[in-house]
């Protein structure tokens, strides 16, 4: 497991070898592995620059996402090679791209549920697929299907503007009983997006996450819900309320999600009221930064050394150098909120902004899973005293999730070819001791 963010070496797990735990742990032949479980739509991401022309041929809304056949995408994608409007063909998928950067952050195993094409020939979509997947993520656990896996379509307007086609193809054909409980419940967490609740009649990809939410229940694992747009939740907001509040444990989403789910604009007022639903929460706010907010117990809170700020809510850092907890594991809860401004101010050029908050995201989910891991190998450490959600503080994961989705942000791909650099060239390592 490399553990989460840039530490200095006496910070590392296990710490040297004069440490009672570290000993502890070398007296085992090896340390016992930790892994995470995500149920995802597997799907290609593919981006073309286009005119407003041929979104209104193609009865697409500029702006918005939108489901088209199979035929469609068929004649959509005809058209775009064609013309060699396609600029770049990825593997994608909101959990896919979540599963893939934790790999390649921790270096550990992420179990995939999804579907794959029973024949994969050489240059298709599956194909693509599993050539930009990390070898770190399991994919032996994929439901075989006939017929074509999903594809996402980023059409790209001159002025700037974003639109998408999605082709579900057979990426919602998840069966329950493809789901394996013994894997999930030895999880460090058990993610998945929104859009696996708004399958079609006959597919039954939501009733498989639904089991998957029982089995991590049973077994106290965490759930983690990432809403993959704002057009989904604003269509019912109480409904995700309602199903947040029953199923999950740590939501993540962007700004304009937290407004359609709470009526809040604010990104810090919305993660407080989202708190009345779930556990923790990750706000991904675009150039202004990302915020984290949770619960902690009041004898376990750590005053932050940082400078104290202000916003909808007065001095709301004041203890982000304590450690997220369950709200039921705290005896006095309170809510403790952090901030962190984009890394060095954010990207000259932005090559990407798909997969942003998928890569912060994994970032958090490196962190539970490392938390999960040295629980495992060293009950006895007093960092384990109390039962906590991740091994970092709300301060050092926002650290953490900003710096990954910096990476993202400077490149095509939504996935990481490669974890953070071990030494950072453009930046004094204040920003880790900050």
């Amino acid at each position: 497991m490399k553990f989460p963010g840039q530490r200095k070496h006496k910070h590392y797990f296990p710490v040297d070898a004069r440490d009672l735990r570290a000993k502890e742990l070398s007296a085992m032949s090896r340390p016992q592995r930790t892994h995470i479980c995500g149920i995802a739509q597997t799907l290609v991401d593919i981006e073309a620059h286009v005119d407003d022309e041929l979104l209104a041929r193609h009865n697409l809304v500029k702006g918005n996402s939108l489901l088209i056949s199979d035929e469609a995408a068929h004649i959509l994608y005809a058209e775009l090679k064609q013309r060699a409007l396609i600029k770049e063909e990825h593997a994608g998928g909101t959990i896919g791209n979540t599963l893939h950067n934790f790999a390649t952050l921790s270096d550990e195993r992420a179990v995939l549920f999804a579907v794959m094409e029973k024949q994969i020939e050489i240059g298709s979509y599956a194909y693509k697929y599993l050539s930009y997947t990390s070898s770190k993520v399991d994919v032996n656990q994929l439901q075989p299907v006939d017929g074509p896996i999903g594809r996402c379509f980023t059409l790209i307007t001159p002025c700037g503007e974003r639109s998408f086609a999605i082709s579900k193809g057979a990426m919602d054909k998840l069966e329950p009983a493809s789901i394996k409980p013994e894997l999930i419940k030895t999880a460090g967490a058990l993610v998945f997006a929104s859009y696996l609740m708004r399958s079609a009649d006959g597919d039954n990809i939501d009733q498989a996450a639904l089991r998957a939410m029982a089995v991590a229940h049973e077994a106290n694992v965490p759930v983690v819900l990432t809403l993959g747009t704002r057009f989904l939740i604003e269509q019912d907001p109480q409904f995700w309320r309602d199903f947040i509040a029953e199923h999950v444990t740590v939501l993540a989403m962007n700004e304009e999600e937290a407004e359609a789910l709470t009526g809040e604009s604010d990104p810090l007022k919305a993660s407080e009221i989202a708190l009345q639903w779930c556990d923790m929460v990750l706000c991904t706010a675009g150039p202004e930064g990302l915020y984290m907010a949770g619960y902690c117990d009041s004898a376990e809170l750590r005053e932050t050394e940082h400078e104290l700020r202000s916003g909808s809510i007065g001095e709301f850092n004041q203890y982000e150098f304590s450690r997220p907890m369950r709200q039921q594991d705290c005896v006095d809860p309170v809510k403790v909120y952090s901030y962190i401004a984009p890394y060095l101010g954010g990207p000259v050029e932005i090559l990407n902004t798909n997969g942003a908050g998928d890569g912060a995201l994994a970032a958090v989910l490196h962190d539970m899973a490392a938390n999960r891991y040295h629980k495992v190998n060293v009950p006895s450490s007093c960092k384990h005293s109390v039962s906590a959600l991740t091994y970092s503080s709300f301060s050092q994961i926002c650290k953490y999730a900003n710096r990954v989705s910096y990476e993202v942000l400077i490149q095509h791909s939504p996935r990481l070819s490669r974890g953070l650099p071990e030494r950072e060239e453009s930046l004094e390592e204040g920003y880790w001791d900050r």
